[in-house]
């Protein structure tokens, strides 16, 4: 159990690292939300496994606030951008 979490680990750092990169390179506005929004889900899978290998369900209002905070951003990402485009 304990190399599963280590590799998942190292998978989420790698993904939050590359994320993080689009957000300083980022070229355009819209490309650094979309890396925020895959910070957020990095974010998510990272307290989500450490809920699971501890085995506690006290951080469940985190992941649903974390959750909600992704999709509403997403949304209104995406409705900046249509009205930009248009």
């Amino acid at each position: 159990m304990t190399v599963v979490l280590a590799i998942a680990a190292v998978m989420l750092a790698v993904a939050a690292l590359l994320a993080l990169t689009r957000v300083v390179m980022g070229p355009t506005m819209l490309d650094r939300m979309m890396a925020i929004e895959v910070l957020i889900a990095v974010l998510v899978g990272g307290i989500a496994i450490e809920a699971a290998y501890n085995k506690h369900t006290t951080t469940l209002p985190i992941l649903l606030s974390l959750a909600l905070l992704g999709f509403v951003g997403a949304t209104s990402v995406a409705r900046f951008a249509a009205e930009e485009s248009s």
